[in-house]
């Protein structure tokens, strides 16, 4: 009897040095999509000022790309929920995999823990392209049909451009493409009349005249790019855009999960964290977890009311 109580006693000793001891081993960061991209380069810079913290900690950044985000989100759903695996996630695809019943998880199989970045959307053209505004666009696409370059279905640019059908009346013959890499090759080579993307991909195109980004898809210019119109103030009420957050397991204890959540806001409100995502063209915009998963509903929502109308 005293040997069994003896073990007992171990094995509570044991659990109690282990949550104390969290992270006692490397803490995963899945990236939904390849190295080398914006959304990578975030992860990276997360675990560059998140080891400024956590000292004794080990962090690697694990890449699974693919299905528009979905590879890596359904990866990170079906991992051990102790805090050693983090996800880094972006939207819209995030949602947009729901809507469609492509995904096995929901909104309710993670623990939101706040939004990183956001990604304005942007409509660019070549610089040699006749088109200087919406109106251009529109009387152009009304005139001929025009394809546009998108980042596959179901993404930012896809839905970005069934808005502007949507509201526009115009009909593009839409391109999706496997990246921003192939739709940057596709605008500077003059190969599409249009493409619909994200501004960090194009603005330092756009500052060397290789492309004009002719409208970010917001309703306020970017401080970065003061010289390009909104949407809005275009008269075209079409908004998007990406958004980068963090999230775990929902049945993370919550003693983990506050600590990834502590180390969270430690990251996002680092001087040095901002200075160097801003000279890589990062756009942080910090929300906490309850902002952004109330964010993420609506924008479930939204993108419902597309997929309803025009499934993909």
């Amino acid at each position: 009897m005293r040997k069994i109580l003896s073990t007992i006693a171990l094995c509570a000793v044991v659990a109690t040095s282990s949550m104390a001891a969290y992270p006692s081993k490397t803490i995963k960061l899945i990236v939904p999509s390849k190295a080398g991209g914006s959304t990578d380069t975030t992860a990276r810079l997360f675990i560059d000022t998140a080891k400024k913290y956590w000292e004794d900690a080990d962090f690697i950044v694990v890449n699974k790309p693919g299905a528009g985000g979905l590879i890596g989100f359904s990866y990170e759903q079906r991992q051990k929920a102790d805090g050693y695996t983090i996800g880094l996630m972006f939207t819209p695809q995030f949602v947009a995999h729901v809507v469609s019943k492509k995904a096995k998880y929901t909104l309710d199989s993670f623990n939101v823990i706040g939004n990183i970045a956001q990604d304005p959307g942007i409509v660019v053209v070549n610089s040699a392209s006749s088109i200087k505004t919406l109106d251009d666009l529109v009387k152009t696409a009304k005139a001929k049909k025009i394809t546009a370059a998108v980042n596959g279905i179901g993404s930012d640019d896809f839905l970005a451009a069934k808005q502007f059908e949507e509201k526009t009346g115009v009909n593009f013959n839409l391109l999706p493409t496997k990246g921003s890499t192939e739709q940057k090759t596709a605008i500077l080579g003059n190969h599409v009349e249009v493409a619909f993307m994200n501004l960090s991909q194009m603005l330092s195109n756009h500052n060397a005249g290789k492309v004009r980004i002719i409208a970010v898809l917001d309703n306020k210019r970017a401080d970065v790019a003061k010289d390009i119109p909104t949407s809005v103030e275009q008269n075209y009420n079409v908004l998007m855009t990406a958004t980068r957050g963090i999230i775990i397991r929902k049945e993370v204890k919550k003693e983990i999960a506050d600590k990834i959540s502590d180390l969270y806001n430690k990251v996002v409100n680092d001087a040095g964290f901002q200075e160097k995502a801003a000279k890589s063209f990062i756009f942080l915009n910090p929300r906490p977890g309850a902002e952004y998963t109330e964010y993420l509903k609506a924008l479930q929502a939204d993108t419902q009311k597309v997929f309803d109308k025009t499934p993909w």
